[in-house]
């Protein structure tokens, strides 16, 4: 099935979106936001609608719900000033009022691109809250030795595992350990809106992973930020 408005063609079964022939980048959780919108465009979506289909219920913040919208705004060239195709709607949520035209996606040529690894792992996604108040979002998949990786900025848990930079390497982990990763606090599906940006406080959003888990005994692994981010010593660790 394919969606076209404007230059604009929303490939929901290669998960794709065009403009004018170029392939868009957007993150898969905006991709199944901008979905939801355009086949409810006949009505206004409220937050809890939103939550409940793209989200499955779980716990979101407004100012990730906010993100995301305007992600979505963004990848279809739309603003929160213009609103051309997305419009808010005060105190009753937003609405898709673009011409969307319905047709059978035709068997085109791919663009190309990586491709993520196909693969029968599927990583499961928490929420657990630091002692200060910020939920961090972490993942879980895979079976054997357990692996946690340290956080570093600008992490995405549903990006990252989907992304042609990362997932190869994510999957080939995940292949024969417990892969654990989680976002820090303000990037990723954890809270962005957070009064403490410090080395501090990314330690305490570790450790509330660890304690969150059940994990004991460990590999580390740390890549770019990620590698200053030690333990506390009540932890026992191997090192990665």
């Amino acid at each position: 099935m394919r969606f076209l408005f404007g230059d604009y063609s929303l490939d929901l079964g290669r998960r794709e979106l065009q403009h004018g022939g170029a392939l868009v980048e957007i993150e898969p959780q905006v991709f199944d936001l901008l979905v939801y919108l355009v086949e409810n465009r006949d009505r206004v979506v409220s937050k809890d609608d939103l939550i409940a289909s793209v989200w499955r219920g779980r716990i979101v913040s407004d100012s990730t719900l906010t993100s995301r919208i305007n992600a979505v705004r963004k990848a279809v060239g739309d603003s929160g000033t213009q609103q051309a195709l997305i419009r808010t709607i005060p105190r009753k949520g937003i609405r898709f009022i673009g011409d969307a035209e319905e047709t059978v996606a035709s068997a085109t040529v791919p663009l190309t691109r990586p491709a993520a690894p196909s693969s029968p792992l599927r990583q499961q996604i928490h929420f657990c809250t630091t002692p200060d108040g910020v939920r961090i979002a972490y993942a879980e998949v895979g079976q054997g030795p357990p692996l946690l990786k340290a956080a570093n900025w600008l992490n995405h848990l549903e990006y990252d595992w989907e992304s042609p930079i990362w997932s190869h390497l994510l999957h080939e982990i995940a292949a024969t350990s417990r892969l654990i990763r989680y976002d820090q606090r303000g990037n990723g599906l954890s809270d962005w809106d957070v009064a403490d940006i410090s080395f501090d406080a990314f330690v305490r959003d570790q450790e509330t992973v660890v304690e969150a888990t059940g994990l004991n005994r460990f590999a580390l692994l740390g890549i770019s930020q990620g590698c200053a981010h030690p333990l506390r010593t009540r932890f026992v660790t191997q090192s990665a």
